[in-house]
C-alpha cells in the first residue's frame, strides 16, 4: 500500500518562516553586540598609558578589569606623566555609562587634562579647568576624578578630588588609613566649580593606591567595607612592589560581586630624601 506524506498546513509554514526570520534577526544582533563590545575594548585598550612614570625611591604600576557582562566597559581610566614645573601627575576616574560613548569621552578628559597640565601643575586648577573645558564641548557625560600631583625630590603630595571614590594609603611602620579628602563636584557638571587640594608629605617608606569604585562597590559589598577591605590589602603588603600591589588590590574586586569595569593606581614611594628642598 502506498502512504502519501501529509502535507504541511500553511499555517505551519508560515510559524517555520517566522522562526527562521526571528532566529536571523537574533543572530545579527548579536554579532552587532560583540562588534560594539570589541570596538569599545579595543578604545579602551588603546587609549589607557602603556607606560607610567617611574624615579628612583618612586614606582607606579595600574591595572585594569573589563565588566563581567555585556558592554560594561570603556568608563575607567587612569594616567601617569610629568607636569610643567617638573613633578609627576597622576590621575584615575570613571566616566558615567559605558560602552563605546563612554570610552570616547574618556579620552576625552585623559586628552584634556595632559593638555592643561602642560600649563598648570595645581591639581584643583587642572580639575576645574578640564571641567569647563568638558562643558563646553557639551557630551551630556560627566567623570569623576582623582588627581595628584607628586614632587619626585620633596616627596611633597598635593591632591584634589572631582567627586571620586576616596583612596588608600599605608606605611611600613604599619600606620594605615583611608584619605577622605574634600573636594567638589564631577567632572562636566556645573561650570565654575571649585576643587580644593589637601597637601602632605610623604615622610616614610609606604605606597598609595587609587582605584575606582568597581573595585571597592557592588551588589554584594558596600563601599565602605570595599574599602576597609582594600586598606587591609595594601597595610598587609605594604613591601610589595607596585606592580604586586595593583594586581592584588585588583584581585579583590571580585567579592564585590559587581558588574561594571574596574581600574587601580599603586604607587610605591621611598621617604623624601634629608635635606631635599
Amino acid at each position: 500500500m502506498n502512504r502519501r506524506r501529509t502535507s504541511r498546513s500553511a499555517s505551519a509554514d508560515d510559524l517555520l518562516h517566522t522562526l527562521q526570520d526571528l532566529t536571523a534577526r537574533a543572530r545579527r544582533e548579536v554579532e552587532l553586540h560583540q562588534a560594539r563590545v570589541e570596538l569599545a575594548q579595543a578604545l579602551q585598550r588603546d587609549m589607557l598609558p602603556a607606560v607610567l612614570p617611574a624615579l628612583p625611591g618612586l614606582r607606579s604600576a595600574a591595572g585594569y578589569a573589563p565588566a563581567r557582562h555585556g558592554l560594561d566597559i570603556g568608563g575607567d581610566w587612569y594616567d601617569g606623566f610629568p607636569l610643567a614645573d617638573g613633578a609627576l601627575g597622576f590621575a584615575i576616574g570613571d566616566v558615567q555609562g559605558h560602552d563605546v560613548e563612554a570610552a570616547a569621552f574618556m579620552g576625552q578628559v585623559r586628552i584634556a587634562m595632559r593638555a592643561i597640565a602642560g600649563t598648570a601643575s595645581d591639581p584643583g586648577e587642572i580639575l576645574g579647568r578640564t571641567n569647563d573645558l568638558l562643558l563646553s564641548v557639551d557630551s551630556g557625560l560627566f567623570a569623576t576624578c582623582t588627581f595628584l600631583r607628586l614632587d619626585p625630590v620633596t616627596r611633597e603630595l598635593h591632591s584634589a578630588r572631582a567627586g571620586h571614590v576616596a583612596s588608600v594609603w599605608a606605611a611600613a611602620d604599619g600606620r594605615s588609613g583611608v584619605t577622605e579628602d574634600p573636594g567638589g563636584l564631577p567632572l562636566g557638571i556645573e561650570p565654575g566649580e571649585d576643587y580644593p587640594v589637601t597637601r602632605r608629605t610623604l615622610d616614610f617608606d609606604g605606597a598609595i593606591v587609587l582605584l575606582t569604585d568597581g573595585v571597592v562597590e557592588g551588589p554584594s559589598l558596600a563601599i565602605e567595607d570595599g574599602l576597609e577591605r582594600v586598606r587591609q590589602l595594601v597595610a598587609s603588603h605594604v613591601g610589595a612592589s607596585a606592580a604586586q600591589l595593583a594586581d592584588l588590590v585588583l584581585g579583590a574586586a571580585e567579592v564585590t560581586g559587581h558588574e561594571d569595569d574596574a581600574a587601580v593606581l599603586a604607587l610605591r614611594h621611598a621617604a623624601a630624601r634629608t635635606g631635599a628642598r
